[in-house]
């Protein structure tokens, strides 16, 4: 072990021992610093814009609309001040042009990517916010490092920040798109998704919508979302149980400005 990856390891434990957990809702025990998620983020966001033929992000010049849309509705998530990071994390956000994928995913440090497949798939303006949501809120509550921490080694992860191992990356960026959450961190980003949008005039149980259409869908080849994000049969009733408890009003879904969304995309 080289005195610099020691070094690493014992601040980080200090850190660890000093402070814990920074919320009282994140049950983790992640080793990672915030810097490190940031970090982390940001290199598997370089790798991600480096690879356009499985990662076509459309371009914001020619699609100003789309973007201007979608950071309006994240703008709308962020500002409720239920986001732990949302000054640390960045938080950009970006679209992915495969029509026949549903699917999203936030890297660590708040990158989101969302697939104009699921896009379309969506009907309603709080179904997505209710998605982008439960996608913030993997980031936020660092539920990404800790599964990383699972598939890849305590040991890989580490060597990527200090930048020791960045052939790695290429299939950490990969991963990430099939990267299966647990039970428990799906249900308490269902959980997270209603909190976000409880204080906005949006419907906050949007991500019942979601599931409901994916229920409906069934077959024996589930969409991409499904895959790395467990559907227990419940999962709608928790998420609308949830709206209930938090007391949320909102019930707007803004049908007509998600189909002016729709109509900008390609």
């Amino acid at each position: 072990m080289s005195i610099r990856y020691f070094t690493y390891i014992l601040s980080l434990a200090m850190v660890l021992l000093a402070v814990g957990c920074k919320n009282k809702d994140d049950k983790s025990f992640n080793i990672f610093t915030i810097a490190d998620d940031k970090n982390l983020g940001l290199q598997v966001k370089n790798e991600i814009a480096s690879d356009p033929v499985n990662y076509p992000i459309l371009s914001e010049t020619q699609y100003p609309q789309a973007y201007a849309y979608l950071r309006g509705l994240r703008d709308k998530i962020l500002n409720t001040g239920t986001v732990f990071y949302k000054d640390e994390f960045a938080w950009e956000i970006y679209i992915i042009e495969d029509d026949n994928t549903l699917n999203a995913f936030c890297a660590p440090g708040g990158y989101i990517y969302v697939y104009t497949g699921l896009i379309k798939f969506l009907e309603t303006e709080d179904e997505l916010a209710g998605v982008l949501g439960h996608e913030m809120a993997h980031a936020d509550l660092r539920h990404s490092t800790d599964q990383l921490t699972k598939q890849y080694g305590l040991g890989t992860l580490i060597s990527i920040v200090l930048g020791d191992n960045q052939n790695q990356l290429t299939d950490i960026a990969q991963g990430l798109v099939t990267l299966a959450f647990s039970r428990s961190d799906e249900t308490q980003a269902d959980k997270f998704s209603v909190k976000y949008l409880c204080p906005t005039d949006l419907n906050a149980a949007g991500a019942a919508g979601f599931f409901e259409k994916l229920n409906a869908i069934g077959g024996s080849s589930p969409p991409a979302f499904l895959s790395t994000h467990p559907n227990p049969d419940n999962r709608v009733n928790k998420i609308t149980a949830e709206k209930v408890e938090l007391g949320c009003v909102g019930t707007a879904t803004n049908d007509a400005a998600y189909a002016a969304f729709i109509a900008s995309l390609p």
